[in-house]
């Protein structure tokens, strides 16, 4: 594999419309195979769903729980469709895995009253690592939006503490238009990262733990959009267009000046 060619590749999926990651991605692995494992570890895309044969639940794919071709579920612990000589969590890192996803769950309702969540744990030399995934969809129509978040993180066993990394992604995409006012698209990814040492008394505290960061990692990056990057979008969009006529602006613009231009004499 060309260090140029996968520069190239990153460079131009920056530079194309967010909502065609995928897309665009599965192009450029046709024209450059050679590019497809290491495009797909490092690419963020917005998370695709699939159903659990086992147990018919929905859970959310992603490269941490990929072998080749396969899936694993987080639902069965099995790999879909089955892999011979694969690896799986160890029973203590599978039980914590449980645990969080049923956490996440309860999570995934309250913040987002629906969507799908899916939890991955790997075994690390000293300790566990994983990810949180969370994804929101609203029905298509006029208006349609997603938002996709990865909160992949590492959690290194020290004697009474335990060192967590948290790197969070969040994929955004919304659509909307009319015949009237015709079509808006707002799109975009997000990532943030954060180390902490807290304290652990056993496995429970790292669910505890990882939950406290993951929830405060959305917390700050929807605030961020919120007030930064969609308040800028609103800022922007009032300066290019206004609803009230140039006539009337244009006076009440010399009037202000001229109550200025007063307060000086």
């Amino acid at each position: 594999m060309s260090s140029d060619q996968y520069d190239s590749a990153l460079d131009l999926l920056r530079r194309l419309p967010p909502h065609s990651t995928s897309a665009n991605l599965t192009r450029i692995c046709a024209i450059a195979p050679s590019l497809t494992e290491e495009l797909l570890s490092s690419v963020d895309q917005p998370l695709q769903t699939r159903q659990c044969r086992k147990t018919k639940k929905e859970y959310l794919l992603c490269d941490y729980n990929r072998d080749g071709d396969s899936y694993r579920s987080p639902w069965s612990n099995e790999f879909e469709p089955e892999v011979e000589d694969t690896e799986f969590p160890s029973e203590r890192v599978r039980a914590m895995e449980v645990r969080m996803g049923e956490a996440v769950e309860v999570y995934r309702e309250l913040y987002y009253e629906g969507g799908v969540s899916s939890v991955y744990f790997w075994d690390l030399d000293d300790g566990f690592a994983g990810v949180v995934l969370l994804k929101k969809t609203t029905p298509k129509g006029s208006s349609e939006g997603g938002w996709d978040s990865i909160h992949v993180f590492e959690a290194i066993d020290r004697a009474r503490t335990a060192h967590y990394k948290v790197t969070s992604t969040v994929i955004l995409h919304l659509r909307t238009g009319n015949d009237a006012l015709g079509e808006m698209d707002l799109s975009g990814n997000m990532t943030r990262q954060v180390e902490q040492d807290l304290p652990v008394q056993g496995d429970g505290s790292h669910i505890v733990n990882v939950g406290k960061l993951v929830e405060d990692m959305e917390l700050k990056m929807r605030n961020l959009l919120q007030e930064v990057y969609f308040g800028k979008a609103k800022d922007i969009v009032g300066d290019l267009r206004s609803i009230q006529p140039l006539t009337e602006a244009n006076r009440d613009k010399a009037t202000h000046q001229e109550m200025i231009n007063s307060m000086k004499r």
